[in-house]
């Protein structure tokens, strides 16, 4: 394991080390996208040096190297998350793409008119549309849990809402927004117990805290390569095999096939069934070194510097009386994502000025409407932190968001 040591560490970022309007830059917008380190880099480029070709098909030197690295990524990925089997991983775009198989493929088949799918009301947008198209089509019902006002959500909520009339819940481990760490192995068992599947968005949980999908019990679990050091374009679904097995494919062509007649076609076993077309053999090779890197580093380690960052930033905000702050106090209920509003300030104000000290952080609706209209608020400003930030980046956040006010003619 790694030392956490870090100014080594962030010496691993070339991006960090950059000015923002003649500032250094401060990267505090994660849960949109995380820096790559030099060792992920490198790895996309070595493999598109040297062993560029596409998979499964040719019998040549690059074509089984190629075949050979995207199904050893696959592993590494199976290993991480502690899926009983690599035919359970499948790779696919990001996050979104992967609710969307779900959605298409076994809500479409498998959900039916009466049924129930259950959501909580602070999803990502990717957790909701999709859904709201199968409850339409299917003409099931699309039930939200809604969180309390401390920003978690009761178990209560959770009895109430899921029924035997429930086929599927989907849930995000950790919200986007408020931080929240939902409860999803509870859920999941009690979900499991009146009949109905559980999909598992863990794009924002995976790249900060251990996710065992077989000590979850989930049925599906996604999450995005970007998210975590890795490059964009690739994702993961995971899915139990019996389930993915009884799935019609959500995209066809080229891979997924296992014999293609003029009326008729037989498809791939898993996990090619769900990998129609080239796959994204650098961006897999990219996600599996970005895996190396968390591991090497140890998520223990990783989760408990974000702690430290989280309860330092938390404590700093309330110093600032005209900031209202969205998300549990409790550190052991929330991760690395804090959202605020200051008074009389619009949050894309906020993110405009704050820019020109060099502080990147995120203003809107972080694609979760539905969530800001439930708080009553039309946006947020949000800071989310990764390991490689500091504490004296988290003093520019503070001293910039007070510059904020001037600029605006709050005073200090």
């Amino acid at each position: 394991m790694k030392n956490f040591d870090l100014n080594s560490i962030r010496k691993d970022f070339p991006t960090l080390f950059q000015s923002v309007n003649g500032k250094p830059l401060v990267y505090l917008d994660n849960a949109a996208t995380t820096h790559k380190p030099q060792v992920v880099l490198d790895a996309i480029s070595d493999y598109y040096r040297n062993f560029n070709a596409n998979p499964h098909r040719g019998a040549h030197y690059l074509g089984v190297t190629a075949t050979d690295m995207y199904e050893n990524a696959r592993e590494t990925v199976q290993k991480f998350v502690n899926a009983k089997s690599t035919r359970e991983i499948i790779f696919t775009k990001n996050a979104s793409e992967a609710l969307n198989l779900i959605a298409y493929s076994y809500g479409m088949s498998l959900i039916e008119e009466g049924d129930e799918i259950v959501i909580c009301i602070s999803e990502h947008h990717s957790n909701i549309v999709p859904w709201q198209q199968v409850a339409k089509h299917k003409k099931a019902t699309l039930k939200y849990l809604y969180i309390n006002p401390s920003f978690t959500l009761d178990m209560d909520e959770v009895y109430s809402k899921i029924t035997d009339k429930t086929k599927l819940v989907s849930i995000a481990q950790m919200s986007n927004v408020l931080g929240t760490i939902y409860p999803v192995k509870e859920i999941a068992e009690y979900a499991h117990g009146m009949g109905a599947k559980i999909v598992v968005d863990a794009a924002q949980s995976i790249p900060h805290m251990k996710v065992d999908v077989q000590d979850i019990n989930a049925d599906f679990m996604v999450f995005s390569g970007h998210k975590m050091l890795g490059p964009m374009g690739i994702g993961v679904l995971y899915g139990k095999e019996e389930l993915l097995e009884m799935m019609p494919p959500f995209l066809m062509g080229g891979d997924m096939i296992e014999y293609v007649e003029e009326q008729s076609t037989t498809y791939a076993q898993l996990p090619q069934k769900f990998e129609a077309g080239t796959p994204n053999v650098g961006g897999a090779v990219g996600l599996a070194a970005a895996i190396g890197y968390l591991k090497e580093l140890g998520i223990e380690e990783i989760h408990k510097h974000e702690r430290k960052l989280t309860s330092y930033a938390l404590s700093r905000l309330k110093e600032l009386p005209y900031v209202k702050v969205y998300g549990p106090e409790q550190l052991d209920q929330r991760g690395a994502v804090i959202s605020f509003h200051m008074d009389g300030c619009h949050p894309h104000d906020v993110a405009s000025i704050v820019d020109t000290y060099g502080v990147a952080l995120r203003a809107g609706h972080h694609c979760a409407q539905p969530l800001m209209k439930y708080l009553q608020a039309p946006a947020t400003s949000r800071v989310s932190f990764y390991f490689y930030n500091t504490i004296n980046e988290v003093d520019i956040l503070i001293d910039s968001l007070k510059q904020v006010r001037k600029w605006l003619g709050h005073g200090a």
